[in-house]
């Protein structure tokens, strides 16, 4: 997207915090967007989404934390309002994503929070940049997929191109979320079905083959900052079991299990993921 088609998609949409677009070091373009406190001395708290969803899946555990902190939430390359490049996707090209984009916003350093597929790039940017990493919190997200891994992500990048994103909302709604959820948040749920079905299908495939071919575990040992490994009690997409895999990994890592969620816990229970990453902001912004 160029700077010249964002300003004509921003025009006319009433935002809720500012926003933005940093150019990545490939010249790819990052939507992003500000929100919370306007004190330069709040801690800095940046959220990277799930697969095929966008920065919109944070609004609720935003808007707990903004009162206290300033908040950047990031649309990832190929997702949302950035850029839909036709190339190959990595971990690392994203986690170097975030990079840039804190530095268009002239921040050195932040608490960073990743869900899913937002959780692998997390770990690969505080691979690539660990000294810009203050906390970790780690949510409903594994640093490894299995042997079976690339053959599984290529299928479902496969179904989608021949069936249609659509085709996959029922299987997705039950992974992301438990019955009770659904019942009760029908709006919620078809808000969040309808940024997954808009997805550019060419993008979906490539980041479902991204994650893949990803490994981050050879940088969890290194990792010398608080880290939070939290999980969804029901999450079967990425179990308790690749939680406790991350927790042992990494120095010091803690792990939180929440009762009764699914897969997408800052949408399914945003009060009970912030009291998490609140605790992690003070952990991360503690005097040495």
């Amino acid at each position: 997207m160029s700077q010249a088609e964002w300003s004509n998609a921003e025009q006319g949409t009433a935002a809720a915090a500012p926003a933005g677009v940093a150019r990545a070091r490939d010249g790819a373009m990052i939507a992003f967007r500000l929100h919370g406190s306007g004190d330069p001395r709040s801690p800095r708290v940046v959220l990277i989404h799930s697969l095929a969803l966008d920065g919109g899946m944070w609004d609720g555990l935003v808007s707990i934390l903004a009162p206290d902190a300033q908040v950047l939430t990031i649309d990832c390359r190929g997702h949302g309002r950035s850029s839909r490049p036709r190339s190959p996707f990595t971990v690392e090209m994203f986690g170097d994503d975030i990079a840039d984009v804190l530095d268009h916003v002239h921040w050195n350093s932040a608490v960073v929070v990743g869900c899913s597929m937002g959780g692998c790039v997390a770990q690969a940017f505080a691979g690539r940049h660990p000294g810009r990493v203050r906390a970790l919190a780690l949510i409903d997200t594994t640093a490894w997929y299995g042997p079976n891994a690339v053959t599984e992500w290529r299928e479902r990048a496969e179904k989608a191109r021949a069936q249609g994103l659509a085709s996959l909302a029922g299987f997705q709604t039950t992974r992301w979320f438990g019955e009770r959820f659904r019942n009760l948040h029908g709006a919620s749920v078809r808000r969040t079905v309808d940024v997954f079905i808009a997805n550019d299908l060419e993008c979906y495939a490539a980041a479902c083959n991204m994650l893949g071919n990803a490994d981050l575990r050879p940088n969890l040992s290194k990792f010398d900052f608080p880290v939070a490994v939290i999980v969804g009690e029901e999450d079967y997409a990425t179990p308790i079991q690749s939680a406790r895999d991350l927790q042992q990994a990494i120095p010091g890592a803690s792990l939180t299990i929440l009762l009764a969620a699914r897969h997408l816990t800052p949408i399914e229970c945003p009060e009970a993921v912030a009291e998490e990453v609140r605790a992690l902001i003070r952990r991360g912004t503690a005097p040495a």
